[in-house]
């Protein structure tokens, strides 16, 4: 019996697919390249933020400020996931660390709030992740053109060294990623803190400046919208290239110098075994371990009672 030619194809044509839906469910699927992302944001480099009133919780222009933050990270979220990121763990780090509302944050990303945490402004960095992300950081303490230059606290700190370099929180943070093998990809902020990020992260680790600084608390913003696709933009650019980029690392054995703004600020912790008076206002120590001197570090500026 001779089939009709329209039978014929329609029967091949239903075999052809079956075959291809097949070798479809039974070829292997090639697993997604794990890219796991952590944000640390603080507040003071936040796009608009100028004024610690805008910083400070229980102030007036503080609901506006924590929106803002809300945004930069929202922004840098979505320029992860669109860049390929498999996870993004977003750590609060200014203050109490519980200026992120829950609520405003992308639910693509997991937050991490309040403190005291052990790693402070790093707390769940580990060996895990491929890249870390800064968003809204500041200066060190004593920069002449950023918006509320500090490192760590304002009132205890005026300087740390770690074998021999004064560094700020960029680059005290840089490596606790860089102590997992984790290198720093991004930074936001104002130009100040962009500058410094290239002199001591390198060059390849992409910055965004969302303001530049007039003295401490005035700048010349860039309009909100053209910083969140500035952050986006930059967050996508820089996590396309991780795999080139290189961790922070501080080689031990790690001195550690906290200089104080007052002599006074120094009195307690220099009763701490293994901390030596190195000056008025100044203590040292050396840790063989960074983490272990960074967690003494974060003790001793504890202990100083505010000036």
């Amino acid at each position: 019996m001779k089939w009709p030619n329209k039978f014929v194809m329609f029967s091949a044509a239903i075999g052809i697919t079956f075959g291809l839906c097949v070798l479809c469910f039974a070829a292997p699927q090639t697993p997604r390249p794990k890219l796991k992302v952590f944000i640390s944001v603080d507040m003071e480099g936040i796009s608009g933020i100028v004024h610690s009133e805008q910083t400070t919780s229980g102030t007036a222009e503080y609901a506006a400020g924590r929106k803002w933050m809300a945004r930069d990270v929202n922004a840098a979220v979505a320029g992860a996931l669109e860049a390929g990121a498999t996870e993004v763990v977003v750590n609060d780090s200014h203050g109490s660390m519980r200026n992120i509302d829950p609520d405003d944050l992308d639910p693509r990303a997991s937050l991490i709030s309040g403190s005291p945490k052990p790693l402070s402004m790093m707390q769940g960095i580990d060996a895990s992740f491929q890249a870390c992300i800064f968003i809204g950081y500041h200066a060190k303490a004593g920069t002449e053109d950023a918006i509320l230059d500090h490192t760590i606290s304002s009132s205890v700190v005026r300087a740390i060294r770690v074998n021999g370099v004064e560094l700020p929180e960029l680059g005290l943070n840089a490596a606790i990623a860089g102590y997992y093998g984790v290198p720093v990809v991004l930074v936001s902020g104002d130009t100040a803190v962009c500058r410094q990020t290239g002199e001591i992260l390198g060059k390849d680790v992409v910055t965004v400046a969302v303001k530049e600084a007039y003295g401490r608390l005035a700048a010349k913003l860039v309009p909100m919208g053209e910083a969140m696709r500035m952050i986006k933009a930059g967050v996508t650019e820089a996590l396309g290239k991780v795999g080139r980029a290189k961790p922070f690392k501080i080689a031990p054995p790690c001195r550690f110098e906290l200089e104080y703004f007052v002599s006074a600020q120094a009195d307690m912790g220099a009763m701490i075994p293994g901390t030596k008076r190195v000056g008025a206002r100044t203590l040292g120590f050396t840790a063989d371990d960074y983490l272990e001197g960074f967690r003494t570090l974060r003790a001793l500026i504890a202990l100083a009672p505010a000036r």
